[in-house]
């Protein structure tokens, strides 16, 4: 099979969240079209509380996105599927946006393959990181990375649409407690239940390793051919205008999708 040619796109200044979030959708609103290619997107998020569309459905919701804010995670809805997921200027989200004709047949695929590579990068770094479901995970699905089999480090989430796929992790490198802090009120407010020990950072089992250590890693596990490259006026035009659409206060799903969580 011919290696994956597409942009990597590195990402260290955050933008606001609900624009952040934006952003990818733009990407794949615009793979969908044929007007790009495959994109790895690789950025350094401010606090964000990302919900799924079916939280901003739930009678807590509007108790969850407050409950964010106290704890300084501004929430956004965002296009993927899965629950609540929080992320800070300790992590890394990783987005591989990829046109297909059929996107939907291959959706269990790029679970699986993403999963695998990024618990591969984590392995380079001396993580004992598996591939699987962790019994009480928060945004539970069967292609978690997770260091022991117990402490989540990595979830996805996907969102299909007609011709493309947007695969969306979240890498928690360091500040756990700071992301066990803000999902134990959240997911009460939803009233959704898990545990909280088995949410988890990078640095817990390997102090002293950095965004830098972790952002080289991900990129070396991608056997795709990259080419480095910068967002284009077009996309970043495209996501000003899809921006309210990712703010905390939509609550109608409103986006043609397709996707589960891991």
């Amino acid at each position: 099979m011919d290696r994956v040619r597409a942009l990597l796109v590195r990402e260290s200044s955050p933008r606001p969240p609900a624009l952040e979030v934006a952003v990818s959708h733009a990407l794949v609103e615009r793979a969908s079209l044929g007007a790009i290619g495959p994109v790895l997107r690789i950025y350094r998020p401010a606090p964000t509380l990302a919900f799924g569309r079916l939280d901003a459905l739930r009678p807590g919701f509007t108790a969850a996105a407050a409950a964010a804010r106290e704890h300084g995670f501004e929430p956004v809805v965002r296009a993927p599927g899965g629950h609540a997921v929080a992320y800070h200027a300790g992590c890394l989200v990783v987005d591989e946006v990829i046109p297909d004709r059929d996107p939907i047949a291959g959706m269990q695929d790029r679970f699986a393959a993403s999963g695998e590579r990024l618990a591969a990068a984590l392995r380079a770094l001396g993580v004992d990181a598996r591939v699987g479901r962790i019994p009480g995970e928060f945004c539970p699905g069967d292609f978690t990375v997770s260091a022991r089999g117990r402490v989540k480090l990595v979830g996805t989430a996907q969102r299909v649409i007609r011709h493309a796929s947007l695969l969306a992790a979240s890498v928690t490198v360091t500040g756990g407690d700071e992301l066990r802090s803000v999902l134990a009120d959240v997911y009460e407010a939803l009233e959704l239940g898990w545990d909280v020990e088995t949410a988890g950072a990078i640095a817990d089992d390997l102090p002293g390793v950095g965004l830098d250590d972790v952002e080289r890693a991900v990129v070396s596990a991608y056997d795709w051919d990259l080419a480095e490259a910068a967002l284009d006026g077009e996309t970043l035009a495209l996501a000003a205008t899809l921006e309210p659409r990712h703010a905390a206060q939509a609550r109608t799903p409103g986006i043609e999708e397709a996707g589960s969580r891991g």
